[in-house]
Formats: structure tokens, C-alpha cells, sequence
């Protein structure tokens, strides 16, 4: 097997790109689930809040508006898209009644649950065509990946991809 060429950072600048291609591959898996729901379809950032929701009940409209990195207005007017289409209400913030603390509807929690079995599906059927060994070793790199990722950034806030 040939040794890869690092560059400058000591990184091998094939793995990044490979990476960076398999990010924009998982963009079209996901774009294309979110797409094929019965439900009314929803933007990239509506399905965001969404997940954000999902993962984080009782968030408040403030720090919702600083994970999305969006103005309160913008989160607002998301909001009352998506209370409009029936996937979530607001309700007043226990202790604060100035602020909302937006919830997903049963209808918001089955909207996202068809999406994110439409990309199990898909993804299980390419994880499928590989050998267990591997499907081994890219659970193992992904692990890594993940711990990089959140020593990089701080953090883990995804929109998603493994949920």
C-alpha cells in the first residue's frame, strides 16, 4: 500500500477530501429523505430547529437562536412556519413568562421520525454492499472523526447526521 502524501499540517490531504465528499454525499442522502415525506416539506432550517428540538425539549427561543446562529426575529418567523404547518407549539417558559419555549407536536416528532428512517434505509442498504470488515473499520474511523470534530470545534452540534 503506497504511503500517503501529508501536507504541511501533517494531515493527508486525500482523507480530507475524501471526508469532504462523503459530507456532500450524506447532504444528498439526507436532502432527498427529507424530501420524500407524506408531511408538508420543510427548509434545511426549519428541519434544523427541528432536530434541535428533538434533542434539546425545553429550550428556550434564546439559546435556540444562538445554536442556530440566526437573530431572534429569524427564529421567530421559523417558528411560526413550522407552528403553521402543525410540527410545533410555543408555550410560555416555566419561571419566565416573557420568554417561549418552543415544543414539537406529535406530528413534528413523527415528521422527523419518517425522515430519519429514510435515511437509515438508505444508509443500511449501502452499509449493506460492504464487507463486516469494512463496515469495522469505518465504525472505528467514524468514532474518531466524531472525537476530532468535537475536540476542533467545542462541541457536537450536528444537524443530525446520526440521529
Amino acid at each position: 500500500m503506497p504511503v500517503p502524501a501529508f501536507g504541511p499540517s501533517g494531515i493527508d490531504p486525500d482523507a480530507a477530501r475524501s471526508v469532504g465528499d462523503i459530507a456532500e454525499l450524506l447532504d444528498v442522502v439526507y436532502e432527498n429523505a427529507r424530501q420524500a415525506t407524506a408531511a408538508a416539506p420543510v427548509s434545511t432550517t426549519q428541519l434544523r430547529l427541528m432536530f434541535l428540538l428533538d434533542r434539546r425539549p425545553g429550550i428556550r427561543m434564546s439559546a435556540l437562536a444562538q445554536l442556530l446562529g440566526a437573530a431572534a426575529p429569524s427564529v421567530t418567523r421559523l417558528c411560526d412556519r413550522l407552528e403553521a404547518a402543525g410540527f410545533l407549539r410555543r408555550h410560555p417558559c416555566p419561571g419566565d413568562g416573557r420568554e417561549l419555549t418552543p415544543r414539537l407536536t406529535p406530528a413534528g416528532e413523527l415528521h422527523l421520525a419518517q425522515i430519519r428512517e429514510k435515511r437509515r434505509q438508505t444508509l443500511a442498504q449501502a452499509l449493506d454492499t460492504m464487507s463486516a470488515d469494512n463496515r469495522h473499520a469505518l465504525a472505528t474511523g467514524l468514532a474518531a472523526l466524531q472525537l476530532g470534530i468535537t475536540a476542533a470545534t467545542g462541541s457536537l452540534e450536528q444537524d443530525d447526521p446520526a440521529t
